[in-house]
């Protein structure tokens, strides 16, 4: 089936592209520069011979996530977490089943990554496609890479119209992608990482789901029904970003008009993959199909706000929480009620990584109260909406 040429400017690569795309990728100046500086010894046509040889029988983007990224994403979880794990006992058995997994948004990059690789550890048939924002995709080399990696392309910076249509056709390929390609979605809850690690869903983000379904005027419901959307719980130990978040909070206390340049994008994007994440727990909530009946007689003014708060609690609910989480809660409210969950080893170590992060921030008129505050209720806030759920 071909897919339908007005997705052409926003979808991944497909099988008949994918050896152009490679070549491209390796002709292209500035990926060759970004090569060398990982392995500098080797010389670059040496370089290219050695990837055009393993590039051999790599004919869709799956071959391409399995052949190449496949390895390196497991050599990030290896180098730079204690471990990383997925729970899907709340999925159904039938793992030919195709899902919209809708989660809580830890790393601009690794979220989606670290799903494809457990996916394909647990025995799925394919992996995720992602929506990432064309804000990201600074270089041609970038956006070649991505789209050969399943990516399709998310707009930012558009007037309201723009914005408006750009969110009709992005639906209508989500839709076009999970029922007529079988392909698994990945998309973050909101636009955008909370800082705060207060993980909540955008009602935009549902509405904007619900615009695409491929049956004329199907209700809210049935669209999103038809997406099979699974509410994803990303629990981090550590946050490698962290202090950089913490950072922005003081820039834009300071200066309320700060934003970020696109090299700070790169930087998180750099400390978020290279970065010490601790352990890292992925668990999978029951698909919504299961109870999206209960509110779909609902005004749409209230459904929306009804669904999120609906997948923020099976989100909140399912947290990992960390000895951090119960430690950096009691230092906020000067109390030892969670005492029983950490020892003085773990306050120990939490303490000594604070202190780490917090001196990699180099600002004028830094403010160590108020960033090391920032930093603390990053930590603390997953363990609040937790307890909100019991």
């Amino acid at each position: 089936m071909a897919t339908p040429t007005e997705f052409d400017d926003i979808r991944p690569y497909e099988s008949g592209e994918m050896k152009q795309a490679f070549d491209d990728l390796l002709n292209d100046r500035q990926f060759s520069l970004m090569l060398k500086g990982f392995i500098p010894w080797l010389p670059k046509g040496l370089r290219n011979g050695l990837l055009k040889l393993a590039f051999i029988g790599v004919k869709t983007p799956l071959d391409f996530q399995k052949r190449f990224m496949k390895p390196i994403v497991w050599h990030i979880i290896h180098k730079h977490t204690d471990g990383t794990s997925f729970d899907d006992a709340q999925l159904p058995d039938d793992k030919t089943q195709r899902y919209t997994f809708l989660s809580n948004h830890r790393d601009i990059v690794l979220g989606s990554a670290f799903l494809d690789v457990l996916l394909v550890k647990a025995g799925y048939p394919t992996t995720v496609e992602i929506g990432i924002g064309d804000n990201l995709l600074i270089y041609p080399w970038i956006k070649r890479l991505v789209r050969m990696n399943k990516a399709f392309t998310v707009r930012r910076g558009l007037t309201a119209h723009e914005m408006m249509r750009s969110s009709q056709l992005m639906s209508r390929y989500i839709h076009y992608a999970v029922t007529q390609k079988h392909e698994n979605i990945w998309i973050a809850q909101r636009e955008g990482r909370a800082k705060d690690s207060d993980d909540r869903t955008q009602d935009s983000v549902l509405k904007m789901l619900a615009m695409g379904s491929s049956v004329d005027n199907a209700s809210a419901a049935d669209s999103l029904r038809e997406l099979n959307i699974v509410p994803l719980t990303i629990s981090y130990e550590f946050d490698p970003c962290d202090y950089l978040k913490a950072q922005e909070f003081q820039q834009k206390r300071d200066n309320p008009a700060f934003k970020k340049s696109r090299q700070d994008d790169l930087d998180n994007m750099k400390t978020g993959i290279f970065g010490y994440k601790g352990r890292v727990k992925y668990h999978c909530a029951t698909p919504i199909n299961t109870w999206l009946d209960e509110l779909k007689d609902l005004p749409r003014n209230e459904f929306f706000p009804a669904v999120s708060q609906r997948i923020d609690r099976e989100i909140h609910h399912h947290y990992t929480l960390y000895p951090c989480n119960y430690i950096a809660l009691d230092e906020l409210e000067g109390s030892q009620t969670y005492a029983s969950h950490y020892t003085q080893q773990d306050k120990d170590r939490f303490e000594k990584y604070l202190s780490g992060q917090l001196a990699k921030i180099k600002i004028p008129n830094k403010d160590e109260a108020f960033l090391r505050e920032r930093m603390l209720t990053m930590y603390a806030n997953p363990l609040r909406n937790y307890l909100a759920t019991q």
